[in-house]
């Protein structure tokens, strides 16, 4: 039996309920595999009030010290976040704060044979400090915007790069950011690729028509899922709708850019037809992926597409397309509403094409069909022969 310590701040928690879900989730159906046993350290930024007019720093403040979640018991030490400075230096304070954290774990009796670090920067650079400090192996993922993005800037990358030589072994969630980190000079044979998994249980057509009048729908109907920030690009699919005058917009999530999304509704008259759902439950989003026509993933980078995933897989004959600009999403959702003869096709996006439709086009140079799910063939399975490579349990 393997005894693993997740680490990461990509954890939900009692006031982040959906943040990093696809960690708690990968997590938790591991643990049900019977051959691991896990502890969560979810580092929480340290912020001193809960009113809301702070915004999303008051849910760090609201975050519980420590938690149960499906079984597993999840820390929330904090440490400090120094405005202006933090990306540069919060490898280095996430370590300072969290090195007595885990020295009083293991004092207490809760000792691990492997710290299982998810996002790469600062999570997987304090870890691997972490791993030597402890002497214990460590194994990094990668899921999008540690490996796209912040390499870019000179520190992160070093520091990248470091813990990347550190790592015992390491994960991505795709074949695109395992190649950006091949392109770093990481070791491409400490390197697996493992998707994200679809719950197959949970995620399975219903009633369509039943979900549809729960949710009051009588035409074309679009769905957008994604936290409401820039690079989702929620915007591009409402700067679609004037040009789509028999669709309604669905957008299922939250964040800071509702204000802002609402306001363009207004502006382009198509307030009317854009509904926001807010932030709801995996329970809850599968009967919305049951009701509508069309998902649509205008995202400017993903590290794993999830909701268009879970909807071409499990619901056949909903599309989807990624699209980079307005005209784009108009042209695309029209095909996808109208009978596109390629359903579920979401094309070339740098060197990991995809295609996740039920009925494949066909092109071997422009998609690949991808299976998912939890069993053996998915996450569960290789998550747990990875893990087990990295250490040799104790007897």
């Amino acid at each position: 039996m393997i005894n693993i310590l997740t680490f990461s701040t990509l954890f939900p928690n009692l006031a982040q309920p959906v943040h990093g879900i696809f960690v708690e989730n990968r997590l938790r159906h591991l643990v049900a595999s019977g051959n691991v046993t896990a502890r969560v350290v979810a580092p929480v930024p340290w912020f001193p009030f809960q009113g809301e007019r702070f915004g999303s720093y008051a849910a760090y403040a609201k975050v519980p010290a420590v938690e149960e979640r499906h079984g597993l018991t999840i820390h929330h030490p904090r440490y400090p976040v120094i405005p202006k400075f933090g990306a540069s230096l919060a490898p280095a304070l996430m370590y300072m704060f969290m090195k007595p954290f885990i020295a009083e774990l293991i004092r207490q009796g809760n000792d691990f044979d492997l710290i299982d670090s998810h996002y790469f920067y600062p999570d997987g650079v304090a870890a691997a400090w972490l791993g030597r400090t402890f002497g214990k192996p460590v194994t990094i993922t990668a899921r999008g915007t540690d490996i796209n993005l912040m390499p870019q800037y000179a520190l992160p990358r070093a520091q990248i790069k470091w813990a990347a030589r550190q790592a015992d072994g390491m994960v991505t969630v795709c074949q695109a950011l395992k190649d950006e980190l091949v392109a770093l000079d990481v070791d491409a044979d400490k390197v697996r690729v493992l998707r994200n998994g679809v719950d197959l249980d949970m995620f399975r057509p219903g009633d369509r028509q039943a979900d549809r009048e729960k949710l009051g729908l009588t035409g074309r109907t679009l769905l957008s899922v994604g936290l409401l920030i820039e690079r989702k690009g929620h915007d591009l699919i409402i700067g679609a709708l004037p040009r789509l005058p028999d669709i309604t917009l669905l957008i299922a999530g939250d964040g800071p850019e509702r204000g802002a999304l609402e306001r363009q509704a207004q502006t382009l008259g198509v307030q009317d037809r854009v509904r926001f759902l807010g932030r709801i439950g995996h329970d809850e989003l599968r009967n919305v992926y049951g009701a509508v026509d069309a998902l649509v993933l205008a995202s400017s980078r993903e590290g794993c597409q999830c909701a268009a995933g879970i909807d071409g897989l499990r619901y056949p004959g909903r599309c989807q397309q990624r699209m980079g600009n307005p005209g784009n999403c108009r042209r695309t959702c029209r095909r996808c509403v109208d009978g596109c003869p390629r359903v579920g096709c979401i094309g070339r996006r740098g060197r990991n094409p995809v295609c996740q439709s039920p009925r494949p086009c066909g092109n071997p140079h422009l998609c690949r069909t991808v299976r998912l799910g939890f069993n053996n063939t998915g996450p569960a399975g290789p998550v747990r022969e990875h893990s087990a490579a990295q250490v040799t349990p104790p007897s």
